[in-house]
């Protein structure tokens, strides 16, 4: 590994780790169906290979994709369970926000991500189905 090669994003990897290959395996998964155990560990071993081998130009560019299957979901009809929507969403913008802490331009290369994301989130959150922290809305009639 090169002395010049800044490893400093790592420290900001721990949540999205654990938490996006499930979601994102679940985002991935056609419509009204689970993913597989074995969509989940692929996924999990991808964000595994990019943590162990990447740089923070390709985690970014995961995030990115992310990001967009997140925004898509919010567009788009109301999803069966948009609790893997909202769960990378607040990840993926949790962990740009923190991205302010950190040498480079990481913050700002995704302060459009960071907006999409905001957006998307309100859009998810308000269905009517969903209370504020992503589980059935106590409330709802359904």
């Amino acid at each position: 590994m090169s002395a010049r090669r800044s490893l400093v994003w790592l420290g900001l990897t721990p949540e999205p780790e654990q938490e996006l290959p499930a979601a994102v395996a679940a985002l991935r998964a056609p419509a009204d169906d689970r993913p597989s155990a074995a969509k989940v560990a692929a996924e999990r071993h991808r964000v595994e290979r990019l943590v162990l081998r990447g740089t923070q130009a390709g985690w970014l560019r995961y995030l990115r994709e992310v990001t967009d299957l997140v925004v898509e979901a919010a567009a788009g009809a109301a999803p069966a369970d948009p609790g893997p929507a909202l769960v990378a969403g607040e990840v993926v913008l949790d962990h740009h926000r923190m991205l302010i802490g950190l040498p480079g331009a990481g913050y700002v290369r995704t302060a459009t991500q960071r907006r999409d994301l905001e957006r998307a989130l309100v859009r998810l959150r308000a269905r009517d189905d969903i209370g504020p922290a992503g589980h059935p809305d106590p409330r709802s009639t359904a």
